[in-house]
């Protein structure tokens, strides 16, 4: 059975590597965007909420941030902790979004980057102003995979809407601004698009297929099927043994709002004295 949807530290356990594999980046023009427009110098802690395999640390680390990532799940975290081994300037420990363990007004940024919509929303934006130093600055990033443009773009998100579990649903938790203006406390933030693309072989797009939480495991009956389906849609539109799967890095960034303070209790009604 593929784990519930409530269960969000858990899902990629199991598909840690392939996702250390095959999950796309994040491009240095689009860090490089974040950090122009949110003044943040050179060195600045970034704490990385829910950091997985490390691949929007990394991203992070080449701009010349010190990042710390958080990261529930072991398997991901023993990843993040191999690929990163090499930066002096990171370190991944063991909690959540919610209660990640860090001291208070620790951090100048956080982000949470193809995560936040495993979060408790309200939960989080505590979490994030008690770490944050002020102003406290914040940045939920996507990579928004194109479902048209190509054969192979709607090819494959055909295979996912045939074979996927519970894709749409995770989707549409993707794309709710309501969520996200629950956690900035606001109604606007700033934006930042940058569209890249990542060639894949047939061994690396299979294993970015199998990386995803909501397809079929290799035990469930579905997934011969679903790999068949992938093969035949390969061959039909690989260019020279290998296929393009096209992103938008997305950037929501601003201030939370920090929540007003609650209003002193009212002074307690002092009781007549009693008659003598």
């Amino acid at each position: 059975m593929p784990a519930s949807i409530t269960d969000s530290t858990l899902r990629f356990g199991a598909r840690a590597g392939a996702y250390a594999r095959a999950r796309p980046g994040y491009p240095d023009p689009a860090v490089a965007a974040l950090a122009h427009a949110l003044k943040l110098a050179a060195g600045a802690i970034v704490v990385d909420l829910g950091c997985g395999t490390g691949l929007s640390s990394e991203a992070l680390l080449r701009a010349g941030f010190r990042v710390i990532g958080v990261e529930p799940n072991e398997a991901m975290r023993s990843h993040a902790s191999r690929l990163l081994s090499t930066y002096p300037g990171f370190c991944v420990v063991d909690g959540r979004a919610e209660s990640t363990g860090l001291e208070a007004a620790c951090a100048d940024l956080v982000i949470a980057a193809q995560a936040f919509h495993w979060f408790d929303v309200e939960a989080t934006r505590d979490e994030a102003l008690r770490i944050l130093r002020r102003p406290p600055l914040a940045a939920l990033i996507w990579n928004d995979r194109r479902s048209e443009g190509s054969a192979f773009a709607r090819g494959y998100e055909e295979l996912l809407l045939r074979f996927s579990t519970d894709y749409l649903e995770i989707q549409h938790r993707h794309t709710r601004p309501d969520r996200v203006a629950q956690f900035f406390g606001k109604e606007r933030w700033g934006t930042i698009t940058t569209a890249h693309s990542t060639p894949l072989d047939f061994d690396t797009l299979a294993a970015r297929l199998n990386s995803a939480s909501y397809v079929p495991a290799p035990d469930d009956s579905r997934h011969v099927p679903m790999m068949e389906g992938l093969r035949a849609l390969f061959a039909a539109t690989a260019r020279e043994g290998v296929v393009s799967m096209e992103f938008e890095t997305r950037i929501l960034f601003g201030e939370i709002e920090p929540r007003p303070p609650a209003p002193a209790p009212a002074p307690r009604a002092s009781l007549p004295s009693p008659p003598k």
